[in-house]
């Protein structure tokens, strides 16, 4: 099996898991409100459902992507947020339908793409690995927010590690969204997985470091927590400031959680 193949295998399986927690919701259940303000169960899967579909435009349509970015550009930070209201009006059964449908595009347009090439996307251009990695990212992070709604206990695997690559890969474009220029000199990450096991990135000599729990990692850099509520620990200044900014999901910085 090929990366695309296991990022694709793991997607599949994390979307199940929401898929499975929402099928069953009655049209208040869909209502309830998620630790993103504003946002219900619905408005979550509906956001799942439209970045699909996009991802899906930008794989297979440059004509059609162009002029998306052209109507996003009228209301840079309201678009993507526009479009996950308005797939929310739909009818449970039919927002689950389009989820579905999209679900099998996206898979169907990443395995068509070249490997060679990247397709064009909101931040950086994208090989169709990114955007599963991305595609992933979206749908585990947005998960937790509905299984927060609804009262779950999320399943804590090592599927996460595409999230936390996704984080440390993006610390660059962080900054960028900050309108800072990262520093040249990466630290060391070390992250201890679900499962007990080690990931590392970066110089095992670099003088600034984060080490910690790496599912607290990937709540950081998908802004489900706030950094005061992490187990994460950073040597030197840089290290510490990139944790208080860091994102990995594309567009403007977010406002992030409160602290408990």
């Amino acid at each position: 099996m090929t990366l695309l193949d296991d990022l694709l295998d793991d997607l599949r399986t994390e979307g199940d898991g929401v898929w499975n927690a929402v099928a069953g919701l009655d049209e208040d259940g869909w209502a309830t409100p998620t630790p993103a303000v504003g946002w219900s169960v619905a408005t979550q899967v509906a956001h799942l459902v439209w970045t699909d579909e996009v991802a899906v435009v930008a794989a297979t349509d440059r004509e059609r992507w162009d002029a998306l970015v052209h109507e996003a550009m009228s209301d840079p930070s309201g678009y993507v947020d526009a479009g996950a209201h308005e797939i929310a009006r739909l009818a449970p059964i039919g927002l689950l339908a389009r989820w579905g449908t999209a679900r099998t595009a996206l898979v169907t347009a990443l395995r068509a793409f070249p490997t060679d090439e990247r397709m064009p996307w909101f931040g950086p251009p994208m090989s169709p690995t990114s955007m599963a990695t991305a595609r992933f990212m979206e749908t585990w992070a947005h998960g937790l927010d509905v299984y927060d709604a609804l009262g779950i206990d999320p399943e804590r695997t090592d599927r996460i590690r595409h999230v936390a690559h996704l984080g440390v890969r993006t610390r660059g474009y962080a900054y960028a969204m900050q309108g800072e220029q990262a520093p040249a000199e990466e630290p060391r990450v070390q992250l201890t997985a679900p499962s007990g096991s080690t990931w590392s990135w970066g110089p095992e000599d670099a003088r600034q470091s984060v080490t910690g729990s790496a599912y607290d990692f990937c709540l950081l850099v998908t802004q489900r927590v706030h950094r005061d509520d992490t187990d994460l620990v950073a040597v030197g200044d840089d290290a510490e400031h990139w944790l208080r900014i860091a994102q990995c999901f594309a567009g403007p910085p977010g406002a992030g959680r409160a602290a408990r």
